[in-house]
């Protein structure tokens, strides 16, 4: 999903191509201090409350590094900072880690797959009941986001296109207060802004990202020239990631103040909190999500992603093809332009998380 601060995902491409010109080739060395960033959304809280309590600190000092751990409240400018070579790892979607630091040369890997969205993206409609009377609407939303993904690949299940409707860029800032004026009647956007939006008279929740299961992928994206130089890195993110995941699931006291923590640095009480968590298929458990990354359907889901950002001109700068950047599959296997990988689904760490070996 979309998280909390996204602006104008078309503004973030114009800034990526801009830094495509300035990113040299992956390449790194051995070193003992990282920077990792993130931005406000469910599943990403933990990076948040790790820095708190210490586990981030208690894995480095483990491997005999040092993790900083920043929160950036703008999501697509943490991503454009890690890219430039700010940070060494953040968190971002699978389509956005494709859209910007791979498409724009940076070769990164998909560290930690934390979760998918599974109803905290969504489109609502004003006094309508169905998605087919989406038809001819004005529909706000932040283009050229995930939420403009959900879209497209919701009209596909009515036998609708964009041609059929009217499309308004609108900022998260500004989503909620729009959707609340008479002349809005159809908006695209995340949680907290869709419950919200969804909780107003009248409106209708008529499709979320429970309909494409396994399609919007959150997770911890870190360099993968760094990563291969310092497996300690590698090690230490993966192995507090999984900690506070075991914590959060404990029903001990430490787990409880750690999600109320995380609800109150997201807006939110325990209850808001845990309703977010509910439409957000954590993986809790390092084997779930190392089955996920291996299962069929991941290339088929990343295939339906390169067409979508080729067809919207935001696949890297003067992409000649939805195959233009190469992606890695933990089996091996390649899509795209294998000479051109840039973007890896590599379980190593998660794997050696499951087997008890970090």
């Amino acid at each position: 999903m979309v998280h909390t601060g996204l602006k104008s995902a078309l503004a973030a491409m114009a800034m990526a191509a801009g830094l495509s010109g300035l990113v040299m080739p992956a390449s790194a060395a051995p070193k003992t201090d990282f920077k990792v960033c993130w931005s406000i959304y469910a599943g990403w809280m933990p990076w948040g409350q790790m820095a708190e309590n210490g586990i981030m600190k208690k894995w480095a000092d483990k491997y005999g590094i040092t993790v900083e751990i920043t929160q950036i409240n703008d999501y697509v400018e943490s991503i454009n900072q890690y890219t430039a070579g700010a940070y060494d790892g953040c968190t971002m979607t699978n389509m956005d880690a494709l859209s910007i630091p791979a498409g724009s040369g940076v070769d990164s890997t998909m560290l930690i797959i934390g979760d998918y969205s599974n109803g905290n993206d969504g489109i609502v409609l004003k006094d309508k009941a169905a998605l087919a009377d989406i038809k001819g609407q004005t529909v706000n939303l932040v283009e050229l986001s995930v939420s403009h993904y959900l879209l497209a690949r919701a009209l596909d299940t009515v036998g609708l296109s964009e041609k059929d409707i009217t499309l308004v860029n609108t900022s998260d800032a500004d989503m909620v207060a729009a959707f609340a004026t008479p002349e809005v009647t159809a908006a695209v956007t995340w949680n907290p802004l869709l419950s919200e939006i969804a909780a107003t008279p009248g409106a209708t929740k008529v499709f979320d990202s429970s309909g494409i299961p396994g399609e919007i992928i959150d997770a911890m994206v870190v360099n993968t020239a760094v990563l291969a130089d310092n497996p300690a890195f590698g090690k230490a993110l993966t192995g507090a990631w999984y900690e506070m995941m075991t914590l959060m699931q404990s029903a001990s006291p430490e787990g409880t103040a750690a999600l109320e923590a995380m609800a109150a640095a997201s807006g939110t009480d325990l209850a808001g909190f845990k309703a977010q968590l509910d439409t957000t298929k954590m993986f809790y458990a390092p084997a779930e999500a190392v089955a996920f990354a291996s299962a069929p359907e991941l290339p088929k889901t990343m295939r339906f992603v390169a067409d979508f950002l080729f067809a919207k001109g935001i696949l890297g700068t003067n992409a000649p093809s939805a195959d233009f950047v190469g992606i890695a599959f933990a089996d091996g296997s390649t899509q795209g332009d294998a000479a051109n990988t840039k973007l890896r689904f590599d379980t190593t760490y998660m794997k050696m998380a499951a087997d008890g070996a970090l």
